[in-house]
């Protein structure tokens, strides 16, 4: 593969019709996974087969997370590699991600039963503590990677300026980028279960919002944008190869998790389903670039006579996907207590996961559109209809050109 980088002349930004694909797969596939452990949780054999199936196949469809990294880094280098104007970059992008961030980890906090005893309402403290501790960990309503989002806007110009301060070395950086990658699930898949973490800084202990730890993704993000031609035309000509063996891989997680994680190592469930593991690095990227491929394919596909209903709603949940995210847990968390009071076999719940998948992309789907239509909701969702200070800067603006043109002619 060539190892140009793009020109750092500024020009006009291209719309890739295959990040509007990907957007939708990935958030379809998150959507998917907390599904799956939604029915998993309500059913009662945990040897049964019906469990067991949800259970072993989980870690294939850990890939979602992964590819959202990359497609974060992806459309930042896309959108700000060439501006070099970091004050609105991160007046923008913070908060863009910032506010929602801060909304939704307002109403777990609030929407709990104990918030509304009379000890929690007499105390304000006790809200605010637990507020802050939601917000400090993003541990509530799925919401680390808004966390981990918001710590690689700040590491993002540096990432910049690395790529721009070596040119001709962009593929040692993502290289040496995938080698500490490795490293580090080396490290948390097999030294960090036996250290005593109990002293440590919980951004290091909890590494999973950790920004670091994702490292790999957002720079080959940045990486396959800023060699987008070369990128792509590397993948179709090793599609063939690519397609098989990523299948082959995403398959071999099943065996991988009941023999490997869990006979021979005799991990616990949250263990052996980590995304962070070796073998997860590599099918991980493997998926990515496939999906990168089927992105493609459908851009082709739209420009020769795809179908009008798809295009427009692959444009739209391209659109809300953020959105989506972020009110998952509103139709999940429904789709649960809808369960909790349905009593049946656990292979009656499997049969219906489909029902329950459907159910909760249609809701999800539909409360992010509404945000995205109805002010000023929008701001929910980091689509915010009112922008009350740029109005202000445009009227400012206005006014002095105003005054400008008078003075001019007053001679």
């Amino acid at each position: 593969m060539q190892s140009s980088a793009v020109s750092t002349k500024p020009k006009k930004r291209r719309h890739l019709y295959e990040v509007d694909f990907m957007r939708i797969f990935f958030i379809f596939g998150v959507l998917l996974n907390h599904t799956t452990t939604a029915f998993a949780n309500r059913m009662t054999d945990a040897t049964g087969w019906a469990h067991m199936t949800l259970v072993s196949t989980h870690l294939m469809l850990h890939f979602t997370r992964m590819g959202f990294m990359f497609m974060t880094g992806l459309v930042l280098t896309l959108s700000y590699y060439n501006r070099n104007d970091w004050p609105t970059f991160f007046k923008k992008r913070l908060a863009g991600s910032g506010w929602p961030y801060l909304l939704w980890n307002f109403f777990p906090v609030t929407c709990n039963d104990d918030f509304f005893s009379d000890s929690h309402l007499a105390n304000l403290s006790v809200f605010s503590q637990t507020y802050w501790d939601a917000i400090i960990h993003g541990d509530r309503f799925y919401l680390y990677y808004i966390l981990i989002t918001l710590q690689l806007y700040l590491l993002f110009p540096f990432i910049v300026k690395l790529f721009k301060a070596l040119p001709k070395k962009h593929n040692w950086i993502l290289g040496i980028s995938f080698t500490i990658q490795l490293v580090l699930m080396f490290i948390i898949k097999y030294g960090l279960p036996h250290v005593d973490r109990s002293n440590w800084l919980w951004w290091f202990s909890n590494y999973g919002v950790n920004v670091f730890t994702y490292q790999f993704y957002f720079i080959f993000g940045t990486y396959a944008m800023l060699h987008y031609d070369d990128v792509t035309g590397w993948i179709q000509g090793h599609i063939k190869l690519i397609a098989p063996v990523t299948i082959l891989l995403g398959l071999g997680t099943i065996p991988y998790y009941l023999s490997y994680n869990e006979s021979f190592l005799g991990l616990d469930g949250g263990a052996a389903v980590s995304p962070h593991q070796p073998y997860m690095l590599v099918y991980d990227t493997m998926m990515i670039i496939l999906v990168f491929w089927i992105g493609k394919a459908y851009a082709y596909w739209r420009e020769h006579g795809i179908w009008p209903w798809l295009e427009t709603f692959i444009k739209n949940g391209a659109i809300i996907s953020f959105g989506i995210y972020l009110d998952q847990t509103l139709g999940l968390n429904v789709l649960s207590r809808f369960l909790t009071i349905v009593h049946a076999p656990d292979w009656v719940f499997f049969i219906a996961l489909p029902v329950g998948y459907l159910f909760v992309i249609g809701f999800s789907f539909a409360v992010a559109w509404f945000c995205y239509k109805v002010p000023p909701f929008g701001i929910f969702i980091g689509r915010p209809q009112w922008h009350i200070l740029k109005k202000n800067r445009v009227a400012a603006q206005q006014r002095a050109e105003k005054r400008r043109l008078q003075k001019a002619e007053n001679g």
